[in-house]
Formats: C-alpha cells, structure tokens, sequence
C-alpha cells in the first residue's frame, strides 16, 4: 500500500507512503481516490507524506510511456481528478509538508484549503526539466494565493522556494519548528475536526463564490448560505452555550 488512512477521532489522516521519493504512480493514484471514498463521517481531512521527502515528483516513465497527444491529454485528464475531488470536499483540508514537496505533491498541496510547512519545507513545481507545464491545476491554484505573477516566476524558473518564502507570498499559511511537526499538524487539524463542521462547509461555499466572481457573487450568495446553518443542531446550541456559559464553552457535534 501506498496510501494509508487512519483516524484520529474524527480527524481523518491520509499519509503518503511510497519510499522512496513518494513518486506519483498510477497505483498511488488509484489508492488516494480509494482513501477518498471512505472519508464517510470524517470532520477533517489532514494530509502528510512519511520518508525523508514528501515527494519527489512524478515517475517520469508516465511519461515516455505517452506515444500520443490524446494519450497524454487522457493521463493528464486522469491526473486532474484528484486536486478537483480535494477541492471539493466539504471539510475542512490540511497538507502538512514537513521537508521537499516537489510537483503533483505540491499541486494536492494547493487544492487543500490550509497548507502547513516545517521550517526546512521546501516546494517547487519543476515539470520544466521535461519540457511539461504543471497538469494537475498548480499553476492556477498557486496563481490564486500568490497572484499570477508570482505563479509564472515559480513554473518558469522551476527553483525551489523555502517554506518562509511560501508563507511570504500567501501561499503556506503557517510555518512550524521541525521538531514536533507531525504532531503540532495533527492537533491542528483536531481542532478543525472537531468545530463547526457545517460552518467551515459554508465558509467554503463562500469563498468558491469569490473565486468565481468575486466579492460580488459572494454578497448575492452569502445570505442564503449562512441563514442554512439555522437548520443545523450546533448552531442553536452554540448559541444557547454563548448565553449561558460564555464565548469558546461550545462543543460541536458537526450536525
């Protein structure tokens, strides 16, 4: 097995392992999308890799493997999957980066909604020493947190930028000591886990409206989404709690 899925209360952990460079393969493919498929009553989604590197790219032999255009568009069609279903969760989704994240790693980096880096992380989309433009919507997604002409300096330049600077231009949203990472992660991930689940689902819903159209198609929606957590049993409890005990006494049942 090359993906593992475990659990930590209902924080789901999906942990790269596929030593040793955790390459991108068709079969780590196929078992990512099964760890997806049984994320059934998970509140949280944390994503991390084992080994000594997160990744370190594609196996290249995918590549050469591609004879034609339509072949490679296919495989390419393929690979685009797995960044679209990350995005789409509605969980909340966390990619613990703890030392080089190079390529499809990084791009499932960019679909998660928060990204956590060790202070020796480093990241790069390097799909130019092949001749290749990033397939799996890194330059897009890097270009929506860092502005576009940060994105085209990243996938031109194919350098490799350290942790401090990704949390610089927007894109890692904190950056932790080494010592302790996967645990400092994890915790961070339990307390998405066990908040307001339908509320972070909203916030999600919010924001895919701003990216579509901006702060505009977000007012036209937001009303809507935010009156729905009305329906929900840990809203009105929150608020009873907040009347009652005070602020931050609210525990959450993601109902």
């Amino acid at each position: 097995m090359k993906i593992h899925l475990t659990r930590q209360q209902e924080l789901a952990i999906i942990t790269i392992d596929a030593p040793p460079l955790n390459l991108y393969t068709l079969e780590l493919d196929a078992e990512f999308h099964d760890a997806l498929d049984d994320l059934s009553d998970s509140r949280a989604l944390l994503i991390n890799a084992a080994g000594k590197v997160v990744s370190g790219g594609v196996d290249v032999s995918l590549f050469a493997a591609q004879e034609y255009r339509a072949d490679a568009q296919t495989l390419f069609d393929r690979m685009m999957l797995l960044p679209q279903r990350l995005a789409a969760l509605p969980i909340p989704t966390v990619f613990a980066a703890h030392s080089l994240c190079l390529t499809w790693a990084f791009e499932l980096a960019l679909a998660c909604d928060l990204i956590l880096a060790s202070e020796t992380a480093r990241f790069g989309l390097v799909e130019k020493v092949v001749g290749l433009t990033p397939t799996m919507g890194g330059t897009q997604r890097l270009a929506a947190r860092a502005g576009v002409g940060r994105a085209k300096e990243f996938v031109m330049t194919g350098d490799l930028y350290p942790a401090e600077v990704m949390e610089r231009w927007n894109v890692v949203n904190r950056v932790l000591p080494d010592e302790g990472f996967a645990l400092a992660a994890e915790q961070f991930a339990l307390t998405l886990a066990t908040g307001p689940t339908q509320a972070h689902a909203a916030t999600k819903q919010v924001l895919a409206h701003f990216e579509h159209g901006g702060t505009p198609e977000a007012d036209a929606h937001v009303t809507t989404i935010a009156s729905a957590l009305f329906d929900t049993e840990d809203l009105p409890r929150a608020v009873h709690s907040f009347l009652t005990d005070g602020p931050g006494k609210a525990t959450f049942t993601g109902r």
